[in-house]
């Protein structure tokens, strides 16, 4: 084929280049054709998104018209939306109501979608169904060789995660086995393990908040979970600002834009103001210079440099903890934390001056030499982050060679380990600045 040349073929080029950025248009897609028509037909008015697949975020929704702030962006009617009270008016109903002990919200609507993704072709989700993901990325789905990889904090969080949904599949049993009358075949095949951690990642990852009236059968767990399909298309961008919540006017979902979006271009929504480690426990993503992101700085990492022989380190580890100093301590892009610095000022408090801690804690200066400290530990441990850091992207990068089967796994740890070496790496900047004006 021989290249065409000139301005048309540069156009063309250019033409291409534009709508791979923009994102493909995916409404000609069978499965989106059918999920379309299924919305329709419970009163969903076709809007201004197109399902598109993006270069940076995958799967997502693009609009066919410039949006300005104050515009709707989707309006999804109730009857759309799958809730406990579309379990209960299901088959299953009958079942749960009369279960004991009551089953949580969440379990029933587990329950539902490994049911009717079980039926197939009879199930009335099943346009809905078809557009899900077949598999998750939050962190109790990956292998102990990629949770390994993950940062302290969030790799026992990842076991955390892991083993709640044990528990649900270890409790649930019994329930699963009562429901044996509506199936043809054995409950335990339907309701294996890896069907309940696909049905909890597909509820924890996409439902939307809404919340509903307590009902007897169920459990005092909240009931806050519905699942808006098409909706639930809209990525997450931490740059936008949308208003979303339930009209009982319209009896529909709304969301609302305070942004400005162009033509051809993703819409986003924001899950909320979430730093990187909570995006991926939550929503198995990482995004890219995310203003929330942050490294957190476990409390055995802060200790360490401080000498166990000091007389008031046991009382200084109790304050910290009496007042809630010694979690949540971090690095973000502006350096240090207020939080961080307070532990560290309140550990390095000399003898003489160790009466003052309480000055620390409402943000006083105790003195030059404390402050001038409290700086030169916080790039020490600045300073041992980023080599851990650097240490574990060289063993990615290893295991990206040698285990195919986890490339995209860790891919998604390399991304979040590379944000936290940005935000470490621009700390590290910030105190050597601010040592070098204190001393």
């Amino acid at each position: 084929m021989k290249k065409s040349r000139g301005r048309t073929g540069r156009n063309r080029r250019r033409k291409h280049l534009k709508s791979f950025m923009d994102g493909v248009n995916c409404s000609h897609k069978l499965e989106y054709i059918k999920l379309k028509k299924w919305l329709k037909e419970r009163g969903f008015e076709d809007s201004n998104l197109r399902p598109a697949e993006f270069w940076e975020t995958g799967r997502g929704l693009m609009t066919t018209k410039a949006l300005q702030a104050g515009d709707l962006i989707i309006s999804l009617p109730e009857k759309c939306l799958l809730t406990t009270g579309t379990v209960l008016s299901s088959c299953l109903g009958g079942h749960i109501v009369k279960w004991k002990p009551p089953v949580s919200p969440l379990l029933a609507l587990c329950t539902f979608l490994i049911a009717e993704k079980h039926a197939g072709e009879k199930s009335p989700w099943k346009p809905y169904l078809d557009v899900l993901p077949k598999t998750y990325t939050c962190p109790a789905c990956l292998e102990p060789d990629v949770v390994n990889l993950l940062p302290k904090p969030l790799k026992k969080k990842a076991q955390e995660q892991k083993m709640m949904i044990q528990e649900l599949f270890r409790t649930s049993k019994a329930f699963f086995s009562s429901l044996q009358p509506l199936f043809a075949e054995n409950t335990g095949t339907i309701f294996n393990y890896s069907a309940l951690e696909w049905a909890w990642c597909t509820i924890n990852t996409r439902t939307i908040y809404m919340k509903h009236p307590h009902r007897e059968c169920f459990s005092l767990e909240p009931d806050v979970y519905a699942l808006a399909p098409y909706l639930d298309l809209l990525n997450h961008s931490p740059n936008v600002q949308v208003k979303a919540a339930f009209n009982e006017q319209t009896r529909s979902y709304e969301i609302w834009t305070n942004s400005q979006c162009k033509k051809y271009q993703e819409v986003f929504i924001c899950y909320g103001p979430h730093d990187n480690q909570r995006l991926l426990l939550e929503y198995g993503f990482v995004a890219m210079d995310n203003p929330h992101s942050s490294v957190y700085v476990s409390p055995d990492t802060l200790l360490k440099y401080f000498s166990p022989l000091d007389k008031q380190r046991k009382a200084k580890i109790s304050i910290l903890k009496d007042h809630d100093f010694l979690e949540n301590l971090t690095f973000g892009w502006e350096g240090p934390s207020w939080r961080l610095l307070t532990a560290l000022k309140v550990l390095s408090l000399g003898a003489d001056e160790f009466t003052c801690w309480r000055r620390i804690l409402l943000g006083d200066v105790t003195s030059a030499r404390n402050e001038q400290q409290a700086l030169g530990t916080a790039a020490k441990i600045c300073q041992l982050l980023i080599e851990e850091t650097q240490h574990v992207l060289l063993q990615i990068s290893q295991l990206k060679r040698d285990k195919e089967n986890l490339k995209t796994h860790l891919a998604l740890v390399e991304m979040l380990r590379s944000e936290d070496l940005k935000i470490l790496q621009k700390s590290a900047e910030i105190l050597c600045n601010s040592n070098l004006g204190t001393t």
